[in-house]
C-alpha cells in the first residue's frame, strides 16, 4: 500500500487515452473530503521547465502551501508546448477542482512522457470526471494510481513507512533520464501527520537530498521532475525528527526501486567516496565516477577495472592526491596508495556478479563523504533510447 496507506487520502487510476495503447495513463491522489491540507513540493532545476511544474509551483505559492489533490498524467510531458500547454495544465486543475468542489489553485498537476508534442487536452479532460468519481481508499486504489503514472517503468513503485503514531506513503515513476537535481521522476508522498507547510517543505527537501538527488543513471535531468508531499493531519502532531526520518526513508525506498528498474540496467551500484576534504567534494567526485560511461560499462561487464574510477576521481575537480587514493569492491581493497594491491580475486568476482554492487573510493584527504546510487550501462538502455521515447 502506498499513497492510500495514511488515513485521509484516496486515489485512483484510469485509461484516459493519452497513450495510444489504451493502458492506464491518468492518476489522482486527493484528500478524502476534498479539503485542502498542508503540502510541499520540490521541483526540477532544469530551466526548460514544463507546464505542469510552472502551474503547480504557482498554485503552491498562491495558496501558501495547501492542496487538495495531485493529478498525474502519463504519455505526454506537456513540455515545450507554449501557452497552450500551460492552459491545458490549468484546465486539468480546474476540472479536478470542480469534481472535488475545491479551488483549482488547490490542485497540483504532474505530467510525464514525450517532450514537444501538443498535449491532447480534449481526451484527457473527458476522463477527469470519472477519475474523480472513482476515488477510493485501500491498496487497490493506491496500486491503480501508481500503475497509471508509469512510462517505461516495468513495475509500479510504492512504499509505506510506519512512524511512531503516523505513516508516510508514496508512489513514484522513473526508469531513465535519472540524474541528480533531481532524478527524472515524479513522486507523490502522503502522510497523516499534522504538520504545517513550512515543516513539510523542510523535511521533504532534506529527504530528497540523499535519495532522489543522489540517484543518477544517465546524467540527464528532466523538464518535469516533481516530488509532492500532502499531509492529511489525521494522526495529529508528531515528532518532527521522526517525520523527517520517515519521509527520508520513503524517498530512499522509491529511489532505490527506480535504480533497480532503470532502462537496460543489470546492476544497482552504491558508490561511496570517502576521505574527501568536504562532503560537497565527496558528492562531486562520486557523481563524476557514477556518470562515467566507461565506468558504467565496466559494471555491466562485471570487470573491477579500478583504473577507470581513479581516472574519474582525478578529473572530478576536487582535491586529489593519487598516492593516497584507495578503491574497494564489496569491501575488498584492490587499489591502495594509487597502485594495485594483492587481494581475493574470487571474492571480488563473486561480488561483481551480484545484482547490487558496493564500491568505495577513499581519497585520504579528510572526513568528507558522499554516496551516489547509480547503475551500469546495458544494451537495453540503447535499445530503448535510440529513437524517440
Amino acid at each position: 500500500m502506498g499513497v492510500t496507506g495514511p488515513p485521509g487520502l484516496v486515489a485512483g487510476g484510469a485509461a484516459a487515452g493519452i497513450k495510444a495503447d489504451g493502458v492506464p495513463d491518468m492518476a489522482l491522489v486527493a484528500t478524502d473530503d476534498g479539503r485542502p491540507v498542508p503540502a510541499a513540493a520540490v521541483f526540477t532545476t532544469n530551466r526548460a521547465t514544463a507546464a505542469p511544474v510552472v502551474v503547480s509551483r504557482a498554485h503552491l505559492a498562491d495558496t501558501g502551501g495547501r492542496a487538495a489533490a495531485v493529478l498525474v498524467t502519463s504519455g505526454n510531458a506537456n513540455a515545450s508546448t507554449g501557452p497552450a500547454g500551460r492552459q491545458a495544465a490549468i484546465t486539468l486543475c480546474e476540472l479536478v477542482g470542480s469534481g472535488l468542489t475545491a479551488s483549482a489553485a488547490h490542485v497540483l498537476v504532474c505530467q510525464t512522457g514525450l517532450i514537444g508534442i501538443p498535449f491532447p487536452l480534449p481526451v484527457a479532460a473527458a476522463a477527469v470526471p470519472g477519475l474523480v468519481r472513482g476515488l477510493a481508499g485501500g491498496p487497490d486504489a493506491g496500486q491503480a494510481a501508481a500503475t497509471a503514472m508509469m512510462t517505461t517503468d516495468t513495475f509500479a513503485k510504492q512504499v509505506l513507512v510506519a512512524g511512531p503514531g503516523f505513516s508516510v506513503g508514496g508512489m513514484a515513476k522513473g526508469a531513465a533520464m535519472l540524474a541528480p537535481r533531481m532524478a527524472t521522476m515524479l513522486a507523490v508522498l502522503t502522510t497523516d501527520a499534522d504538520a504545517d507547510p513550512a515543516t513539510l517543505a523542510q523535511v521533504l527537501t532534506a529527504g530528497v537530498g540523499p535519495s532522489f538527488n543522489s540517484l543518477t543513471v544517465d546524467g540527464a535531468t528532466s523538464t518535469n521532475d516533481t516530488v509532492i508531499l500532502l499531509a492529511s493531519g489525521r494522526a495529529g502532531p508528531v515528532d518532527r525528527e521522526a517525520l523527517a526520518r520517515a519521509v527520508a526513508d520513503a524517498c530512499t525506498g522509491l529511489a532505490t526501486m527506480m535504480a533497480e528498474d532503470a532502462e537496460g540496467a543489470s546492476k544497482v551500484v552504491h558508490l561511496e567516496v570517502a576521505g574527501a576534504r568536504t562532503d560537497a567534494e565527496a558528492h562531486q567526485a562520486a557523481r563524476r565516477v557514477a556518470e562515467s560511461q566507461l565506468v558504467k560499462c565496466s559494471f555491466n561487464g562485471e570487470d573491477p577495472y579500478w583504473g577507470r574510477l581513479v581516472s574519474e576521481l582525478g578529473s572530478a575537480g576536487v582535491a586529489y592526491d593519487n598516492e593516497l587514493v584507495s578503491v574497494a569492491y564489496g569491501g575488498v581493497t584492490v587499489c591502495a596508495g594509487g597502485v594495485a594491491v594483492e587481494h581475493d580475486r574470487a571474492a571480488v568476482a563473486a561480488h561483481m556478479a551480484g545484482r547490487h554492487l558496493h564500491v568505495r573510493c577513499h581519497l585520504g584527504l579528510g572526513t568528507g563523504s558522499g554516496v551516489v546510487l547509480t547503475t551500469d550501462l546495458g544494451y537495453g538502455y540503447i535499445d530503448e533510447n535510440r529513437t524517440t521515447s
